[in-house]
């Protein structure tokens, strides 16, 4: 009974050696291949400077041409945007059509001739900005009731001319009336007032005009003219 326990321990023992054994074999080869990869050395400083360095210098010198080009386009823009502004000025100083609400209408005296009837009709500028006046007015007469008399305005073949007209300056058209009955009328009815359409204006000015206007209430007026007398 000795003996036989004695074999078996010595087998166990034997076997445990062997186990022992194949654990150490099958953990080394484990380590092992872990130091390939948590060992690797960083790389050198030295690979990564041929890549950063050219690449740092090639962006500065394509950058830099870049800039100059962009400062020398800059002064001839610069110069054209002064051109620009000082022609926009100038453009604003010229005058503009003398607008309705910047003149003031008047007709002047009347000068009688064999039936006829000849005044200037005055525009004046009332507003502080120069402008000018070109071409021909509208007139429509009106009798003492507010009606609206028949009106004819014929303009004269006379070459209009453009007028300035400085702050409180004056031109004139001239106007030609008969009060002479013809063809049917047997009496020429009166006015009492003027309405006057500036030239190129929707907008009118209404002045006292007393008057007999015949044939049919024809007015005959010559183009804007300097001045504020025949």
């Amino acid at each position: 009974m000795r003996v036989t326990t004695s074999r078996t321990l010595a087998a166990g023992a034997a076997a445990l050696a062997l186990l022992a054994t194949g654990c150490a074999t099958n953990a080394a080869p484990s380590a092992a291949a872990a130091h390939p990869v948590t060992q690797t050395p960083p790389r050198p400083a030295a690979q990564t400077a041929p890549h950063t360095t050219p690449q740092t210098t090639r962006h500065a010198t394509a950058a830099t041409p870049d800039t100059a080009a962009d400062a020398g386009r800059a002064t001839p823009a610069g110069a054209a945007s002064v051109r620009y502004g000082a022609a926009a000025r100038t453009a604003g100083a010229a005058p503009a059509r003398c607008r309705t609400t910047g003149l003031r209408a008047r007709v002047g005296r009347q000068d009688p001739a064999a039936g006829n009837r000849y005044a200037p009709l005055v525009l004046t500028n009332t507003s502080a900005k120069t402008c000018w006046v070109y071409g021909f007015v509208g007139l429509v007469l009106i009798d003492g009731r507010g009606d609206v008399l028949r009106t004819r305005t014929r303009r004269e073949s006379v070459t209009p001319h453009r007028v300035t007209l400085r702050p409180g300056a004056s031109a004139h058209a001239r106007l030609h009336w008969t009060v002479v009955p013809s063809g049917h009328e047997t009496r020429c009815p009166a006015s009492a007032r003027l309405m006057i359409i500036p030239p190129d204006e929707v907008a009118h000015l209404e002045v006292p005009f007393s008057a007999t206007v015949c044939d049919d209430g024809r007015i005959d007026a010559r183009p804007m003219a300097p001045g504020a007398s025949l």
